[in-house]
């Protein structure tokens, strides 16, 4: 059984910083590509980045390329999310996902992937 576990979240100023880690543990020789989503009060869950495991390749939402850095550990099994010059806008619940199957391919897609973490809290005041 894959568990991902989150932490790393909190509260911070408009202009801060905070850095989200998630730590998988199971079955992690499988991974295909893991990724961080993100939920606003009232708003449907959003794809915020993404890597693939084996090229290390990343993506982003345009909402955050630029501002947002996606990297990953492959002796610890752990992905981060560090986010620079946070807004008031990125406040929301933060999830990590793992997709165990299918293609070894990019995907922003929620359907894609296999497990999540719990979330962790990210909020920026102004």
């Amino acid at each position: 059984q894959v568990q991902l576990v989150e932490s790393g979240g909190g509260l911070v100023q408009a202009g801060g910083s905070l850095k989200l880690s998630c730590a998988t543990s199971g079955r992690t020789f499988s991974i295909r590509n893991m990724g961080w989503f993100r939920q606003a009060p009232g708003k449907e869950r959003e794809f915020v980045a993404a890597v693939i495991w084996s090229t290390g390749s990343t993506y982003y939402a345009y909402s955050v390329k630029g501002r947002f850095a996606i990297s990953k550990d492959n002796a610890l099994n752990t992905v981060y999310l560090q986010m620079n010059n946070l807004k008031p806008e990125d406040t929301a619940v933060y999830y990590c996902a793992a997709r165990y199957s299918g293609s070894y391919y990019y995907t922003e897609k929620e359907q894609d992937f296999d497990y999540w973490g719990q979330g962790t809290q990210v909020t920026v005041s102004s």
